[in-house]
């Protein structure tokens, strides 16, 4: 049966499958009291590993600091309002249902309170395309369309970092630390590409000589391909 395939081995742990240490050590999701407006300075803008955009660390009132996702055109010194009165200002947090149409908003939430789910890449956004009744449908940076509660909130404003993907990487090598700082698996090899030793599709014939449908209870170093698919293959028209 071979060893265990690569992305098995990454959950042991070692030193060529771990992540680098803080890289997600910092929680960009929406914090504190929903009923409670509060109003934060920012006092540095950073550039974290785990992340594609800038952040902003901000210092409210009460003195205890947080971090949110930096809008484009943000400065040290600017102020960012967050809670149930609506404030229109560049990458202040808002309920969806108080941000008027055509407004570029980010970091939307799924559902409310959840802290934001949607378009927080460096240089994405989104843009709110009607309201009806108590629901909101938005314009996602991929021209899809979602609906959802107006209570959810968003910031305003355009995510910072834009155009960090259009420079040419030129180099393997460099994709390779950029891959390793975010802790992706980079390359990535079909199976019928490698060893027989190292998946169960590989070898010279370069297909995958037995079938893609596999038990939910095969051993793992089998267990790969469609696992307890309910069918296979191209659906017969008519």
């Amino acid at each position: 049966m071979g060893k265990r395939l690569k992305q098995q081995r990454r959950g042991k742990g070692s030193v060529a499958y771990r992540k680098a240490p803080g890289t997600f050590d910092i929680s960009v999701g929406y914090t504190g009291d929903q009923t409670k407006s509060m109003t934060g300075e920012v006092i540095e803008i950073i550039n974290h590993t785990g992340h594609t955009a800038p952040l902003v660390e901000l210092r409210f009132e009460d003195f205890t600091t947080s971090h949110m996702l930096a809008p484009e055109g943000i400065r040290v010194g600017d102020r960012i309002h967050v809670g149930p009165t609506p404030h229109y200002t560049l990458g202040s947090v808002m309920k969806l249902g108080d941000i008027p149409e055509g407004i570029p908003v980010y970091n939307i939430e799924s559902r409310p309170g959840d802290g934001g789910k949607f378009v927080r890449s460096a240089g994405s956004k989104a843009y709110i395309a009607s309201h009806i009744g108590k629901t909101t449908t938005l314009t996602l940076p991929s021209k899809q369309s979602i609906t959802l509660s107006s209570e959810c909130r968003a910031q305003l404003g355009v995510v910072a970092g834009g155009g960090m993907n259009e420079q040419p990487i030129v180099k393997a090598g460099k994709n390779h630390y950029i891959m390793h700082a975010i802790n992706k698996m980079w390359p990535t090899y079909r199976g019928v590409k490698l060893n027989p030793v190292d998946h169960p599709f590989g070898g010279k014939q370069h297909h995958k000589g037995q079938s893609s449908m596999t038990s939910r209870n095969a051993p793992p170093g089998r267990k790969v391909g469609h696992i307890a698919a309910r069918r296979v293959g191209r659906k017969k028209k008519g």
